[in-house]
């Protein structure tokens, strides 16, 4: 089980830091249909990258070589901050976004509640 939850950890990681990246490279893909890009919209994207890509890098970090201790907090921190961009995707009427942050929350927060039951 330990293995699985590294590795679907580890995606989700993997999969917030990328498409930090690319609302970077390609803001369009993280407008809202018919949405254009100002300097509101370009400032959110370089915040969520400012965010996304270092907590993304400690969640892989701990994942595969911290303290199995440190795993449930960082876990924890990961998954409420996904929530928090389910949160932004729906205010900004963007429901894909909102829907993949909320599946991406719950495999941070479940796995973080099952690594504290045992």
């Amino acid at each position: 089980m330990q293995t699985v939850l590294v590795a679907a950890n580890a995606a989700v990681a993997l999969l917030s830091g990328g498409s930090s990246l690319v609302g970077l490279v390609r803001p369009s893909v993280a407008l809202a249909e018919g949405e254009q890009l100002g300097a509101a919209g370009s400032f959110f994207l370089g915040a969520y990258a400012a965010r996304a890509l270092p907590l993304s890098l400690v969640t892989l970090v701990v994942l595969l070589a911290g303290p199995v201790a440190a795993q449930v907090p960082v876990l924890a921190v990961a998954g409420l901050a996904r929530v928090g961009d389910a949160v932004l995707g729906a205010r900004r009427g963007n429901h894909p976004m909102a829907a993949s942050c909320v599946g991406l929350a719950l495999i941070h927060l479940a796995s973080a509640t099952w690594l504290l039951a045992r």
